[in-house]
């Protein structure tokens, strides 16, 4: 019976989302509260209602209820606890109702967190956040359902895919689709200014909170499932230009853009008409990447292999919402002022210009992504654009943006000094390039061209940490007056810093891991022992192992250096027995807490042995560790008073300091 209870509540959020998306706009138009107020009232009803099914289905896959044709196909009873909790969104349906579940959290948020928007506005967002949600439920009730029943009952299910039943996938699609939907709340404050024609500073300013939770959670996201791919399916790489990987990147760079456009909006009361049209295309590029995964037209360790029905219903709603949208906005756009003027040697031009480079990326990416799919429909013709064609063409768009990040926060809004902005980095670009030798020396040399990669990545690290130098006034006033001023500066300064230092780092962790790693490939016998990283794998042997839904072959090996042990691991083969699936367990093992041996087992020899690919991996976490300082900074924006939607009608009651505007 509970089963139908979480259908017959997803159901009524359909009829919830539709009220939603009717009543509030036509309140906002006629200036009728009392219709306006049902935004709120009727989008914390939907969040209850869909949180209520999500839980259902969550129940059903924790007590093993295989009457549920979808519990059925992705689980089984001697799986652990954890994979039949991520279990719920290891599937297509279940994911979709993650989907869904995540963007009525986002509505009720607006609903709770929007005290001081304008009436209108706030209804006219929940309205469009209502449209979103009712095509979404809509799709999900007519093409996944995913609480069908079965009669007679399965005595066990068919298990959850082995390469899903990891620890990352409990903690990867939540993330990453937090940061995917939480781009909608930017789309309907988009879509809500250009329906009621206004978009002004207030707007960037109750836009920017959103923007920047839903890139931090996508951070988050990506990371997790680069590293996810890295450590479980073990080819030793951590990008692969996946198409699907690709679909959640071109949101990442497009609201990139968008949160600095939107920075230059609010405080220069300029880029009006650019931001609306990023606020619109991160989220498009979003609903893309769904269609992607969701439609069956790729092939891809992330996607779902769906019927074609589901495929056309969500290109039905990119048709709509994209369309519509960019509708909306040609005919809105020339109606909008410019905004404030500026100079191109400013912040506003530095952001500007970081603003192209990012989208132009994206649209590289994207033409690499879809130009295959199109060339298969007209002509029949198959061809692969694989990491060769984004290594290059995504390279050296994104080269001049690793140099010009620095200057931005380092120059004056409006007009600024670039000769001055120059001699603060001088003494930045000089550790930069003296530490990238270091570095190459260590590494015992490799292409030239690594030296100017690595320096990049320390010209990021050391210029965010220039900023705050400068700002807080070192060397020109006491140490502890200094200390105090990088205390009081504003936490979206600090936060910026923060982010842009670990976009360094990361940037440091890609070029080093590309120029030094190593791979061995070697058959191995027990007590052979092959070389990587200045360190010795002696091959151990191999022994037989049961896990709970699964039997394993385990290689144990030996790690020394100059004859000194330095620690051991296992590598491992896994037939999970319910799919007969078998899947790869690298053995990894971290040194220096930024440097991994990475090692694969292959398939068995007739003589016995056992092929081998061994991986020295120098500096690989710092792709990670970088992804990481990024959110760290995030968040520390996020937790800026100034951030929070809400805090303009408290902060004009307050004279601020002279001295807090003047930092930023």
């Amino acid at each position: 019976m509970i089963i139908e209870l979480g259908h017959y509540a997803l159901v009524l959020a359909l009829a919830t989302a539709l009220i939603v998306s009717v009543l509030p706009v036509i309140g906002a138009r006629k200036g009728d509260k009392g219709l306006m107020s049902v935004a709120v009232t009727g989008t914390l009803a939907g969040f209850a209602l869909v949180a209520f099914s999500f839980g259902v289905l969550t129940w059903a896959y924790m007590v093993s209820d295989f009457s549920v044709e979808n519990v059925w196909e992705n689980s089984h009873s001697l799986m652990p606890a954890i994979y039949r909790f991520s279990g719920v969104w290891g599937n297509h349906e279940g994911s979709m109702m993650l989907w869904l579940l995540i963007l009525s959290l986002f509505s009720a948020l607006v609903a709770i967190f929007g005290r001081n928007l304008p009436e209108r506005l706030k209804a006219n967002v929940l309205a469009v956040q209502g449209w979103i949600t009712t095509a979404f439920t809509l799709f999900i009730l007519i093409t996944s359902n995913p609480f069908i029943r079965l009669s007679p009952v399965p005595a066990e299910g068919k298990d959850l895919n082995p390469v899903l039943q990891d620890v990352g996938l409990a903690i990867h699609p939540p993330l990453l689709y937090l940061g995917y939907v939480g781009f909608s709340v930017c789309f309907s404050f988009a879509i809500a200014a250009l329906i009621d024609g206004r978009i002004d500073a207030a707007w960037a300013r109750w836009v920017r909170p959103w923007t920047l939770a839903a890139w931090t959670f996508l951070t988050a996201g990506i990371a997790m499932g680069s590293y996810w791919a890295y450590y479980e399916l073990g080819w030793g790489g951590w990008w692969f230009w996946d198409p699907v990987e690709n679909a959640s990147f071109m949101p990442w760079l497009a609201g990139t853009a968008l949160l600095h456009s939107a920075l230059v909006m609010e405080k220069r009361d300029a880029l009006k008409i650019w931001t609306v049209l990023l606020a619109i295309l991160t989220f498009s590029l979003s609903l893309l990447g769904t269609f992607l995964v969701r439609s069956g037209v790729l092939t891809s360790v992330h996607a779902f292999a769906t019927d074609p029905s589901r495929g056309i219903f969500i290109l039905c709603i990119l048709t709509i919402f994209i369309g519509g949208a960019f509708s909306l906005f040609a005919f809105r756009a020339p109606m909008l002022k410019a905004g404030g003027l500026f100079q191109p040697i400013s912040r506003e031009g530095a952001l500007v210009l970081n603003n192209l480079i990012l989208t132009v990326s994206a649209a590289t990416v994207l033409i690499g992504t879809l130009y295959p799919l199109l060339l298969e429909t007209l002509t029949g013709e198959k061809i692969s654009v694989g990491a060769p064609f984004f290594n290059l063409t995504f390279g050296l768009l994104m080269t001049p943006l690793l140099v010009a990040v620095p200057f931005g926060p380092l120059l004056a809004w409006k007009r600024g000094d670039l000769l001055g902005a120059m001699q603060r980095l001088f003494a930045a670009a000089i550790i930069a390039f003296v530490f990238a030798i270091i570095v190459y020396y260590i590494e015992n040399g490799g292409p030239v061209m690594a030296v100017f990669g690595l320096a990049a990545g320390f010209f990021l690290i050391f210029g965010a940490l220039s900023d705050l130098w400068y700002r807080s006034g070192f060397r020109k006033v006491p140490f502890r007056t200094a200390l105090s001023r990088l205390n009081g500066l504003p936490r979206s300064a600090i936060g910026t810093a923060i982010a842009h230092l670990g976009f360094g780092v990361t940037v440091l962790g890609i070029v080093a891991v590309t120029t030094f790693e190593t791979e061995t490939v070697v058959e191995m016998k027990p007590g052979a022992t092959a070389d990587a990283g200045g360190y010795s794998i002696t091959f151990d042997g191999m022994k037989q192992a049961i896990g709970p839904n699964y039997t394993e072959d385990r290689g144990h090996f030996t790690i020394r250096q100059g004859g000194v042990d330095k620690g051991d691991f296992w590598s491992s083969k896994r037939l999970y027995t319910a799919r007969r699936m078998p899947t790869t367990e690298a053995g990894i093992r971290t040194f220096g807490l930024v440097h991994q041996l990475y090692v694969s087992l292959g398939d068995p020899m007739d003589d016995g042995g056992i092929v081998v690919r061994i991986w020295w991996k120098p500096y690989i976490l710092c792709i990670w560790y970088g992804a990481l300082i990024m959110m760290a900074g995030g968040f520390v924006s996020l937790s800026d008073r100034r951030l929070r939607v809400g805090v303009p009608k408290r902060a004009a009651k307050v004279a601020a300091p002279a001295a807090l505007g003047a930092a930023e």
